[in-house]
């Protein structure tokens, strides 16, 4: 049945996305790229395609962009060397789950408690010195890092009720690479498997829960229809994610289509700042498919806690990791002493 139902949702999926976006009419000197996001298709009408919709319409016939959906031309997973290679020229992810191949990597998408708000990780790239890092190291393998941006906070939404660490243990659960390596602590089982198996995986029983998103993509992509609870509880404020082009397709650009292309993935970090923040709280007040528990602040605590040893234990891996994780650190500590609105202590 897991096997028929996903072969049904495969062919389902490519019958869909095999067709690019719609685009106007190209001409023969048109630039044409092709690009592929880590979101299946309903997420993306939110995080991605807007922004490029709206690019293509003001390109026109100077360049199109073919927008590709999770996993069709490439698994998440060979995003980065695809897009090394040029078998794809853009690509929409966060470092982690693509297997980057920088020392930046790690902090992608869920670095525990790195951030509390969406708007840390603009503040953390712009002012805090995280661009020129990222720059740098994806300078080195031949990417072009054009930009980074905030998602949603990473909850954990489940089959079964979560009021303690305790109910942790033993759960499978989809989740990133590092959010994994750090949630094995409490007993919590990492899962890869491909974006789009994941509704079946939860109804079968090989997943107990996923730790990918918060309540607004569990609404969006129908993952609320298969889990029952929603822990309020989170382990970082905002997803960490990218666009990236190959390098040698983005020096290839006039100028001017760099910056319109650089001003619509800007204009897109803007839309998922709001998107996000307030769907997060609306389909907590008002949602009907998932029921929210809490973990008590104080046994939270410890999970805080363990968070800023992991920081450590990064570090040592190397100057680079070092250097980052003391941006986070001192940012996380400006913060605190800045006090309200910025943090509550």
């Amino acid at each position: 049945m897991t096997t028929t139902r996903r072969k049904f949702l495969k062919s389902a999926g490519i019958g869909i996305a095999a067709t690019p976006l719609a685009a106007p009419a190209i001409a023969q000197s048109t630039i044409t790229w092709r690009m592929q996001t880590y979101a299946g298709a309903a997420l993306a009408e939110h995080v991605v395609k807007p922004a490029i919709d709206t690019f293509n319409k003001i390109a026109g016939d100077r360049m199109q962009i073919e927008l590709y959906f999770a996993d069709q031309l490439v698994p998440t997973g060979e995003l980065f060397r695809a897009l090394q290679r040029g078998t794809i020229d853009a690509v929409q992810s966060d470092d982690d789950s693509m297997a980057s191949p920088t020392e930046v990597t790690v902090f992608g998408g869920y670095f525990p408690f790195g951030s509390r708000y969406s708007l840390d990780v603009p503040v953390l790239f712009n002012q805090y010195g995280l661009k020129e890092i990222w720059d740098e190291e994806y300078s080195k393998v031949g990417v072009k890092h054009i930009s980074a941006g905030s998602w949603d906070p990473c909850h954990f939404a489940t089959k079964d009720p979560i009021n303690s660490l305790e109910d942790l243990k033993g759960k499978r659960v989809f989740t990133f690479p590092t959010a994994g390596r750090f949630l094995s602590q409490f007993g919590v089982v990492p899962v890869t498997l491909p974006w789009e198996d994941i509704e079946v995986a939860v109804q079968t029983g090989e997943l107990d829960g996923i730790a990918w998103s918060g309540i607004t993509e569990d609404y969006t992509v129908g993952w609320a229809d298969v889990t029952d609870y929603f822990l309020t509880n989170n382990i970082s404020g905002a997803w960490v994610g990218h666009f990236f082009a190959n390098m040698g397709r983005w020096e290839e650009l006039p100028e001017d289509l760099q910056l319109l292309l650089a001003t619509c993935m800007e204009q897109s970090h803007y839309y998922r700042q709001w998107w996000y923040w307030g769907g997060e709280a609306r389909l907590r007040v008002n949602g009907e498919k998932m029921k929210l528990t809490t973990i008590p602040d104080a046994e939270w605590a410890t999970v805080e806690s363990a968070a800023r040893e992991f920081w450590d234990e990064i570090a040592a891996e190397s100057e680079t990791k070092a250097k980052v994780v003391e941006i986070f650190k001192q940012y996380n500590a400006d913060m605190e002493k800045a006090g309200r609105p910025y943090r509550y202590t």
